[in-house]
């Protein structure tokens, strides 16, 4: 299109820049301004080639917008933006307009841009806060609309000064002369005007001539700023057209200036043209004047006696002042070689000029103050240009006790110095480095001041720890300044930071400064900065703040900070500044949270880059680079307030050598305790924003995820370091920096997106449970916002705060109908939405930290304990004992799953569910289950009887949902947590509450889900846990197949006909999956015989299948006759009998030993459509490879047999795998079962002696001391118990009778102890006697095994055997003195 239509093209450009005005547009937001930016882009590249196009169409919109009627504040604004925008675009439109543009190009822009730029600069009004900056902008698109255009503007000009000269009103329109003031000059249009001028000066009527007088002045200093060098070759090579031009007006001015009044309006016009004649300047400085220049030295005469005062009138002295300002300033474009006459005519001048404009005493005012000030800042740059060595008015202005205009003016003349060095002979400001510490002073008083002034903290220090030795002025203050003072601080603030943005190094410089000292003094100034940039009272100075810190982190300006110690300042400065600005960011005190953010990514740019130079410079000085420990494993979070943040770094004794020592001295300050808390905060500041309702904001945080890895990758690059040792989630980070660039999808993908990323966290840090955790803070708080609005009002004055918003209040409102929500603040439940999504996705590892810091509540008892991990058991009874966040966050998305909120409640309760079933972390699913199960189990009483209400309703039908998405949604790492929670009792009691629903449309939908999820569940069989199987699996086919044909065939309205075809094809589908390999199992009790009771829960199963398929055939039947609706419901019934004939054939391939001689007989039945059903479900089953070896009839005793044989494997050393990993994982609840079943088994196949060996084995080993064999509550103990008491009773009885009756009657044992707890002694001498007396007594048992052996079965002797073998292990630890062939003789012995 662009190539065949370029008109309609461009012309298509220029109405979607329309289009996309914030006049138009009327809610800006991020997407919108840049879409305008981009607009704008394109049109100013467009009007390169098309330029007449581009011009006349923003030419038109400019005109469109500026007729629009508005109405309110935010409109008003909107209308100031699109016009400002549109003049920008012109600006820079006709900057680059082409050098061909025809004239009649030239005749458009005069008849349509020129009178509606001249709208702006005509309409100026006083006091408009908007009509300051749009004339501002106007004068710039004139300034270049009159570069290639100068005919045009000028002849406008012409003509009117034309029509002025035949004028006879007093008051005439002098606007139009006013544009001299704006176009663009250089030397030739400057001799233009001056004989335009010369021309019609005395035709003019007074007014007239007053308004060329004052804009012909600004039309020279247009020329000279422009063009210095054309004024400077003025005075290399003197242009006579010029002098003459100057001269021809000097006259007529001087002929005008009759009166004092006049002569003060003119003078500084005066000595401009006279500056235009530098031959005359040399003529009247002789002793000799000709008499046609005597005027001109009698005009200087009188200016040096109206400034010395002498003049006789204060309005002739200030018009001197202006003049002689003038003069210098002009004198500062002339090199002094070319003409050293004026620099002696300034000379003569200027010492009076000082002491009139800056006198403390009596200070220079015209009653215009910024003229004021501007007219200082002028003479003060021209005296240091002149002569920078002569500072004393510098001194002047930095005085403590100079009127704050003085600091205003000083410190603006600095910041035009460093600015504006146009010419070669300007001097540097270096001249200036010398009072760097005045102005620090003056900065620090200044921000006080300021702060004070606006009600906020005052400033405070940092690092007090250091030596800061500077004399400062007092900051404490009787009384809080006025709204003028503090306005007058602001002003002054505001220059000085952008003077530090300027030159940071006039305020780093320290002079024969030590270490400490340069380091006190660059933390005081950072601070100070810091403290601006949350300052919402103060916007301009907050963003000026942030670009001057921005510069204080280039490499050059952080050499600075501390030359002696350039690494250990770095660390804990920036360190500071970084924890300082991310606790403000993350405790909503910073409304341009976004730009903040953008800021901040920067400054992590340029830290990055200072480690990386210093790193390349000397590699193996930089050790400290891996010490700034960022692991985050420990809990243990130093909180740090408004103070505290200034006073956590320790006091380094700073080195005062150079080069490699500095470096190396960084080793300990990269890893104190400020570095570890700035990275913590910075990285849950970002965390934070992830939840941001504004896409950029997330997009940045994501991006800024790159800089933290970068700053890794640098610090362990020295030596081989893993990088995970900072950075534990580096390759989550990675992936959210990876994604930063690539997304240009929605708010909602965008989202989802996160919310996977922050799944896939693994490790828990200090960051990402602090993150979560104040998430969870500010959740809860918005949660009971959104459910108390509007019942209850916010009190007047009570804010709540967004980190998102750019604005503080956050209102809420709602429309009727619907149950729909309109807010005013629409990001408002955005960002609740994204709140519970972040929650729900980072859970899981804050979890994860939660368990890791506490004990457990159960330990198996097989195992070392670093080896050993909780259960399914250990969860749950964690959660009943201990409340957790997370687990207070599970319990309130649950209250929410049924929020019955008038406008609201359906989002939240849409928005739980999804979030919940697509997003939660997985490592939170068995608390979810948990939960789950709990309520639901409520909604029945002690009878089982359900307690039907909406609520429960509600929640069932919820749960589902969940429950359902959950387990379609195949998570990374969702297999592992799915199992540690069985969800058995959970199902069943869904299945019990929705069996009692009814039959109504809303029951029948329920009961679809319901069928749906269970079909869901055995797909994920394997990743489930099941504590009953096979019993679970049986009841839910019997509650399931109760729905099949339940009302499909009661159903009068079509409709709800289809919605129960849909429940039968549901729950067949689910019955399917439960069959699959199901053996039958009938309810305990029913008093008949196991197969019996099979044979006919098979026969009923396999009845209501046939039943549903002869329905099936019959409807479909009838759809065949009939059309329409009809038709359409059989086609659907197709899946249906396919489903039914799946069950059928799983039923009988699972139970082919009690249910072939029900269905065999269909082979042969007499309906062809039943026998080829039949063959159907037949030949299922030989494709799935039923085994009928199950019809033998010793099936069960061979099934029995190989559970056995499984349970009592051994391996080649002897060791039990099964019984040792059943030993592991049943709870101690059931240990005194196990220890039954265990030694029953393995008696039953002669290997006790094995399986007690194994257990006495694993408790000895896991024995801390003697004391504690044995005797704890555990497995092996219970199998001891159980086989002493069953096999050992006379054993034991006969082994210890001799011994104990010896030991009660002999005197030789009535001394002696047998205690070995230390503890239970008086004196530690008893411990070693009582040992020994021990031994001898177990060595005096009269009764060996051997000997019982002889006695006993060698089954029932195993245990004994094992104990006393065992039992020499711990001896030998607790009786190291005794020969260890003692012990060999007695385990012989044993053996």
């Amino acid at each position: 299109m662009a190539a065949h239509k370029p008109v309609e093209w461009v012309q298509a450009v220029v109405n979607r820049f329309d289009e996309q005005l914030p006049i138009k547009v009327c809610q800006q937001n991020t997407h919108t301004k840049v879409s305008t930016e981009h607009n704008k882009e394109c049109l100013i590249n467009i009007s390169k080639y098309k330029f007449s196009l581009v011009i006349s169409g923003l030419t038109t919109i400019l005109k469109n917008v500026n007729n629009m009627r508005i109405f309110g504040e935010t409109a008003e604004k909107n209308l100031y933006l699109s016009q400002l925008i549109i003049l920008d675009t012109l600006e820079k439109c006709l900057a680059g307009q082409p050098k061909d543009t025809m004239r009649l190009d030239e005749t458009m822009l005069v008849k349509q841009l020129l009178p509606e730029i001249c709208h702006f600069i005509h309409t100026y009004r006083e006091g408009n806060q908007h009509a300051a900056e749009l004339r501002s902008s106007a004068s710039g698109v004139l300034f270049s609309l009159s570069c290639n255009n100068f005919n045009a503007v000028f002849s406008r000009i012409s003509t009117r000064l034309q029509e002025l000269t035949v004028c006879s009103e007093d008051n005439a329109d002098v606007h139009d002369i006013e544009l001299l003031q704006y176009i663009s000059v250089d030397c030739s249009k400057l001799k233009r005007l001056l004989q335009e001028t010369v021309f019609k000066f005395k035709a003019l009527k007074k007014v007239a001539q007053l308004a060329v007088i004052n804009s012909l002045e600004k039309a020279f200093w247009n020329w000279v700023e422009n063009y210095p060098d054309e004024f400077t070759k003025l005075y290399q090579t003197p242009q006579t057209d010029m002098a003459d031009c100057a001269e021809k007006l000097f006259d007529l001015v001087d002929g005008f200036a009759e009166s004092t009044k006049r002569k003060a309006a003119v003078w500084p016009l005066q000595i401009i043209l006279l500056v235009l004649c530098p031959e005359i300047i040399q003529d009247i400085a002789k002793d000799v004047v000709e008499e046609t220049k005597m005027n001109k030295k009698l005009f200087l005469d009188n200016l040096r006696k109206a400034l010395a005062g002498h003049g006789g009138s204060r309005q002739l002295t200030e018009s001197a002042a202006i003049a002689c300002v003038k003069l210098c300033k002009a004198s500062t474009y002339i090199n002094w070689e070319d003409n050293s006459v004026i620099f002696l005519l300034v000379q003569s001048m200027v010492l009076d000029l000082k002491n009139l404009l800056f006198n403390p005493s009596k200070p220079f005012s015209r009653g215009n103050q910024n003229a004021d000030v501007d007219l200082m800042i002028d003479c003060l740059v021209s005296c240091f240009r002149i002569n920078p060595h002569n500072n004393q008015h510098f001194k002047i202005c930095l005085a403590q006790n100079s009127p704050s205009t003085f600091h205003y003016v000083l410190v603006n003349s600095l910041h035009r110095i460093i600015t504006n060095s146009a010419l070669d002979w300007w001097p540097r400001i270096d001249a200036v480095y010398c009072h760097s510490v005045e102005l620090r002073s003056m900065f620090s008083e200044t921000l006080h001041k300021a702060i004070q002034g606006c009600g906020a903290h005052p400033a405070i220090r940092m690092t007090p720890s250091l030596t800061f030795k500077e004399k400062m002025t007092s900051l404490k203050f009787k009384e809080k300044p006025t709204d003028l003072e503090t306005r007058s601080y602001k002003f002054l603030l505001l220059s000085l930071v952008k003077l530090i943005h300027a030159d940071p190094k006039l305020l780093l410089c320290n002079p024969r400064k030590q270490g400490p000292e340069t380091q006190g003094s660059t933390a005081e100034l950072i601070t100070g900065l810091v403290q601006l940039v949350p300052q919402s009272s103060m916007p301009d100075i907050a963003q000026e703040a942030m670009e001057a810190l921005l510069v204080l982190h280039q490499l050059d300006s952080i050499d600075l900070w501390n030359p002696d110690a350039p690494i250990e300042t770095f660390w804990e400065i920036s360190s500071q500044m970084l924890f300082y600005i991310c606790k403000k960011l993350t405790s909503h005190q910073m409304l341009s949270s976004t730009e903040i953010l953008k800021w901040l990514r920067e400054i992590l740019i340029c830290r990055n880059k200072f480690l990386l130079k210093n790193k390349q410079s000397d590699r193996s000085s930089c050790h400290f680079l891996f010490l700034y420990d960022v692991s985050g494993s420990g809990t243990s979070q130093i909180s740090l307030d408004h103070e505290e943040m200034m006073r956590c770094a320790p006091g380094a004794t700073l080195r005062k050598g150079k080069g490699n020592s500095s470096m190396e001295s960084a080793a300990g300050c990269s890893g104190t305790p400020i570095c570890r808390q700035a990275q913590t905060k910075l990285e849950v500041a970002l965390y934070m924003f992830l939840w941001s309702p504004d896409i950029e904001a997330v997009l940045v945080a994501m991006s800024c995820f790159r800089h933290l890895c970068e700053e890794a990758d640098i610090r362990c690059g020295v030596d081989e370091v893993s990088v995970h040792n900072f950075l534990p989630n580096y390759n989550t980070f990675m992936e959210f920096a990876s994604v930063s660039n690539m997304m240009s999808t929605g708010r909602a993908a965008l989202q989802k997106r996160v919310m996977a990323l922050l799944r896939r966290i693994e490790h828990p840090t200090a960051g990402n449970t602090e993150a979560w955790e104040d998430t969870h803070a500010k959740w809860e708080q918005a949660t009971k916002l959104i459910l108390n609005y509007p019942k209850t009002k916010m009190e007047d004055g009570q804010v709540t705060e967004s980190l998102h918003k750019t604005i503080v209040k956050r209102r809420m409102s709602h429309v009727s109908g619907g149950g729909s929500i309109d807010l005013s603040d629409t990001d408002s439940l955005q960002e609740w939405i994204n709140m519970t999504g972040f929650l729900c996705a980072l859970g899981g590892v804050c979890l994860q930290h939660r368990s890791s810091t506490g004990l457990a509540t159960y330990s198996p008892p097989m195992g070392p304990i670093s080896e050993r991990k909780g259960s399914m058991i250990s969860m749950v009874s964690t959660e009943g004992s201990v409340e957790t966040p997370v687990s207070k966050f599970i319990d309130r998305l649950l209250t929410l799953m049924v929020c019955n909120h008038e406008k609201v409640g359906l989002q939240i309760r849409t928005n739980i569910k999804d979030l919940v079933g697509l997003e939660l972390s997985p490592a939170l699913y068995p608390m979810l289950f948990n939960k789950l199960k709990n309520t639901i189990s409520k909604f029945f009483d002690s009878q089982g009887q359900v307690l039907l209400t909406d609520t429960n309703t509600q929640f069932v039908e919820q749960t589902i949902a969940i429950m359902k998405n959950l387990l379609d949604n195949h998570t990374e790492g969702s297999s592992e947590h799915l199992g540690q929670a069985s969800i058995e009792t959970m199902m069943l009691n869904l299945v019990r509450y929705v069996r009692v629903l009814g039959n109504l449309v809303h029951a029948i939908q329920i009961k679809t889900k319901l069928c749906q999820l269970v079909e869901v569940m055995m797909e994920r069989r394997d990743d489930l846990s099941f504590c009953q199987e096979m019993k679970f699996r049986n009841k839910m086919v019997e509650y399931l197949t109760d729905w099949v044909m339940g009302t499909s065939n009661q159903a009068t309205d079509e409709d709800v006909k289809c919605l129960t075809r849909d429940l039968d094809q549901a729950s067949m589908e689910a019955v399917v999956s439960l069959l699959a390999g199901l053996p039958l199992q009938p309810e305990e009790g029913d008093g008949v015989e196991l197969m019996e009771a099979k044979s006919q829960l098979f026969l009923k199963y396999f009845t209501l299948f046939m039943n549903l398929l002869n329905d099936c055939s019959e409807v479909e039947d009838e759809g065949a006759q009939a059309g329409g609706r009809k038709r359409g419901m059989s086609r659907r019934l197709a899946s249906l009998r396919h489903c039914t004939v799946l069950a059928m054939s799983n039923l009988l391939n699972a139970n082919v030993d009690s249910g072939l001689m029900h269905s065999i007989g269909l082979g042969y039945h007499k309906d062809l459509q039943t026998r080829a059903t039949f063959m159907e479900v037949l030949t299922k089953i030989l494709q799935q490879g039923t085994e009928f070896d199950t019809l033998a009839e010793t099936v069960l005793a061979d099934r029995f047999e190989r559970l056995v044989e499984l349970v009592t494997m051994m391996g080649d050393q002897g060791e039990l795998p099964i019984a040792m990993a059943l030993a592991n994982v049943v709870p101690c609840s059931q240990w005194d079962e196990l220890a039954r079943v265990l030694v029953t088994l393995f008696d039953s196949r002669h290997l006790l002696y094995q399986l007690l060996w194994n257990m006495f084995s694993k408790e000895v080993e896991l024995a801390d001391s003697m004391q504690t064999l044995f005797r704890g509550n555990s497995l092996a103990s219970k199998i001891m118990t159980f086989c002493f008491k069953v096999y050992g009773a006379t054993y034991l009885q006969k082994l210890l009778e001799p011994l104990l009756r010896t030991v009660i009657t002999s005197p030789e044992w009535q001394h002696v102890s047998f205690e070995v707890d230390p503890t239970r002694h008086l004196t530690c001498l008893c411990c070693p006697h009582a040992q020994r007396g021990l031994y001898r007594g177990f060595a005096a048992c009269p009764l060996s095994p051997e000997k019982a052996r002889k006695r006993e079965s060698p089954c029932r002797t195993s245990s004994p055997t094992c104990y006393f073998m065992l039992l020499c292990r711990p001896l030998i630890r607790v009786f190291p003195a005794e020969p260890e062939s003692t012990y060999r003789s007695v385990t012989a012995e044993a053996r």
